[in-house]
């Protein structure tokens, strides 16, 4: 009798340890998954403190690099010369490799002209705005600069570039994309053709690309980096979609960045980037992309100005987001950040508000880019 009690005990205890040690186990493969969703942004110029600890313990997906630190209102963040920033990429890879880590997306907005990290003032070479190319529409000439942009991030250990922009300048007044020449034109053919040879020039040199700010920011009236923009009155469907639908009918499926922009008769909830309409809807579903989908900035006044992290989260990933850019280069530097990023979305998925098979997805969509593009 004594050794049947014993007996039975002894089986619940070790079915109790292995119930233990499987939900050890997933909750490990569930963080591990999350961490390579996360594009997060770091202060310094060399791999210490917050950025190693996201590396190596998080196992965070990429950086994204910044030349000025918008809280502290210093051009000193990442990038102090070609040199340094180069020392800075192998570092945080190494970092990667050794914890067992699929290689990181090194991330930049290097679109030139406004919109220019890499900087001749830091030593790297000159570059021209979008607008500047697209008024000449010559290939040869694309060509020229968009290989000269490619050949600096790759010298600098950068494989994303975050361009280009493809936006349609229906305003030029728009003060985030026309009035800072970020727009290659008001063509629909032009900028699609333009984004084309940039997307093959990049690709040439080993560095991935990243088509925004979908649907469209070229007709707004206000910038997103300062609030929420409703582009419901503006937006022109045909004209804004038409790089999308030109590129992804050739096959393009690096990165799409979705904006926080608000179209009432599309979703009148949400902006673009939290939408499940505009994302699995029609990003995907109507336009058929099939590549990683990645928000801009969350930490954005369009995103902080209107929802707290955990319910943008959420809302993003529900959506179809499958990677997020966590910059903390706003309002504020949070030296936790990005832990408690990983944090919230853990702790929505085992509360239920975000299906496990979401981030399932995600992270294959992550792995399969960094896999067959051989992201170094």
């Amino acid at each position: 009798m004594y050794k049947k009690i014993f007996f039975v005990l002894a089986s619940l205890s070790l079915c109790g340890g292995s119930l233990r040690a499987q939900t050890a186990s997933d909750d490990s493969v569930l963080r591990r998954q999350v961490g390579q969703m996360i594009v997060a942004g770091f202060r310094g110029f060399e791999a210490t403190g917050d950025v190693v600890d996201a590396v190596q313990r998080l196992g965070i997906g990429g950086v994204i690099y910044f030349d000025r630190d918008v809280p502290g209102r210093t051009n000193r963040r990442n990038v102090r010369s070609p040199q340094q920033l180069r020392r800075l990429s192998d570092d945080l890879q190494q970092l990667a490799r050794e914890a067992g880590y699929p290689p990181l997306f090194i991330t930049v907005d290097q679109e030139g002209g406004r919109v220019d990290r890499l900087k001749a003032a830091y030593g790297f070479p000159t570059s021209v705005s979008a607008a500047y190319l697209g008024e000449r529409n010559d290939p040869d000439t694309t060509w020229r600069w968009a290989t000269l942009t490619a050949q600096t991030c790759r010298r600098a250990g950068i494989n994303v570039d975050f361009a280009p922009c493809v936006d349609v300048n229906i305003d030029p007044r728009c003060p985030v994309i026309g009035a800072l020449g970020r727009s290659f034109s008001a063509d629909t053919a032009v900028v699609a053709a333009q984004a084309r040879i940039w997307i093959d020039a990049l690709h040439r040199q080993g560095v991935l690309t990243s088509l925004k700010h979908f649907p469209g920011h070229g007709s707004s009236r206000a910038d997103s980096h300062l609030g929420l923009v409703d582009i419901t009155r503006s937006w022109q469907q045909e004209r804004e979609l038409a790089p999308y639908r030109a590129l992804f009918d050739e096959g393009y499926a690096d990165f799409v960045m979705v904006g926080h922009l608000l179209h009432r008769e599309v979703d009148p909830d949400y902006p673009a980037s939290l939408s499940r309409r505009w994302i699995d809807g029609v990003l995907r579903g109507e336009l058929g992309y099939r590549g990683v989908v990645i928000t801009d900035d969350l930490n954005m006044g369009a995103i902080v100005d209107h929802y707290s992290l955990e319910r943008a989260l959420e809302l993003a990933i529900c959506a179809g987001v499958d990677m997020v850019i966590i910059g903390n280069n706003g309002r504020t530097y949070e030296p936790d950040l990005t832990p408690r990023t990983i944090d919230l979305i853990c702790g929505l998925v085992q509360q239920g508000r975000i299906p496990r098979e979401r981030i399932a997805e995600a992270y294959r969509r992550i792995l399969t880019l960094k896999q067959e593009r051989s992201v170094r």
